[in-house]
């Protein structure tokens, strides 16, 4: 590859030449290279084990905190590496090429960490640097609930004691990172509180809580036909004791209103990452066991003009998705230093999780045309990557992102801030 940034470092191509180089400073150069080789020598063989036991990868996370990757989101003011949002992205789209599940539990991690760490007391955001400094604390979140609408977020209470601690009740649902996780990330309704202040917002609690906090049990049911190995089941909490001091949102905290969309564009990079593990497990597939066809003429697979042009089609619509998330990431960081308008961001970040979803989900169908019969083979699970890629890609309806580009461009419409927009 071709390097116009001599005083970079190149992290090694995804793709050969097809995308852009990704060029690191030095600072940062040590550990994205040291993380390349655990993803290459000892995630990535692993992946389809992974899927197949469907349970929290361990190991692999393992490694991954050993590496020293989490605390790149931790800003550098509490001793992390304050990573751009662009590097973050490039990141999980490298992790999901090696395997996915492992990419969006680490996704989780630095979302929570740049949310937390944008509204939480100093002395909040201390004392939580230190747990992932020097534990290497990974965040799951519990969140999400069984509510009549995909935005129902008020069923877990906080219930105020006497001795000024909170007990939180509820069940939480696809609760990613949680089966696995140091520190858990609950979101609870305090109505007494909302109540006396005449404020909803005065009820909202987020309290960082140890997995092993009593009253806080993991199911482990979660048994979805892809992204498996995220085991993200059901959280139960009955009568979870927490603290003020646990609770990560300020008296006066004001939220970020661009969260949403930071989690969008990283569920475009998995998707990217995903689309790309299985074109580069199917090109080496095609050049070692797949046979030409007879029309073809020629004497390998490599050589049939049909795979050829297959192959060049998904690499294509995935590079042109890497460009579109790459572009999300610079976005995010414009956007945070005051340069953007929160529709501006808002616009680029729902057409990079459409052309993601359409170049994963052609990517991981399409390959099997380009492996031929022999690719179906449940020995090489190539059935996993499109079965990670369509379960991921429900999240939220992508179609809704093209209705959201659409009204904009039809009427001058710009979504307000919301859970999924």
């Amino acid at each position: 590859m071709t390097s116009f940034f001599p005083d970079g470092v190149m992290l090694p191509p995804l793709l050969g030449d097809l995308f852009p180089p990704y060029a690191l400073s030095r600072a940062d150069a040590a550990l994205l290279l040291r993380v390349q080789g655990i993803l290459d020598a000892d995630i990535a063989p692993h992946a389809a084990d992974h899927d197949r036991n469907g349970r929290y990868p361990v190991h692999a996370v393992s490694l991954l905190k050993q590496a020293g990757l989490l605390m790149l989101p931790v800003p550098r003011a509490y001793g992390g590496m304050g990573a751009t949002q662009a590097l973050s992205l490039e990141v999980m789209v490298r992790i999901a090429a090696a395997d996915p599940a492992v990419a969006q539990i680490y996704k989780v991690h630095d979302d929570l960490v740049r949310e937390i760490f944008s509204y939480a007391t100093p002395a909040f955001c201390h004392h939580l640097a230190q747990h992932i400094m020097s534990e290497h604390a990974i965040i799951g979140m519990a969140v999400a609930e069984n509510g009549r609408t995909a935005d129902s977020f008020l069923q877990t209470l906080a219930i105020g004691q006497s001795d000024g601690q909170w007990v939180l009740r509820g069940r939480k649902i696809y609760a990613t990172g949680a089966a696995g996780a140091d520190l858990i990330a609950i979101s609870s309704f305090d109505p007494q509180a909302a109540q006396h202040q005449g404020d909803a917002r005065a009820g909202l609690r987020f309290d960082i809580v140890p997995r092993s906090a009593p009253g806080l049990r993991i199911l482990r049911d979660w048994d979805r036909m892809g992204q498996r190995a995220t085991d993200s089941g059901t959280v139960i909490l009955d009568d979870v004791r927490v603290s003020a001091a646990s609770n990560a949102l300020a008296p006066q905290s004001v939220l970020p209103v661009h969260t949403s969309l930071r989690h969008q564009a990283g569920f475009s990079a998995i998707l990217v990452g995903i689309g790309i593990g299985a074109l580069r497990a199917g090109c080496a597939f095609v050049a070692h066991h797949s046979r030409p066809w007879g029309a073809a003429q020629v004497e390998h697979a490599t050589d049939d003009p049909y795979v050829q042009r297959m192959v060049g089609e998904m690499g294509a619509d995935l590079s042109v998705a890497y460009c579109a998330v790459r572009q999300c990431g610079e976005l995010l960081d414009l956007y945070e230093r005051g340069g953007l308008s929160r529709a501006a961001l808002a616009m680029p970040v729902s057409a990079a999780r459409s052309v993601a979803t359409r170049a994963a989900l052609r990517a991981t169908s399409d390959i099997l045309a380009a492996t031929g019969a022999r690719g179906t083979d449940a020995l090489h699970g190539f059935d996993r990557y499109w079965r990670d890629a369509r379960t991921l890609s429900l999240h939220d309806p992508v179609d809704w992102k093209n209705a959201e580009i659409g009204r904009h461009l039809l009427t001058g419409w710009t979504p307000e801030p919301g859970p999924y927009q």
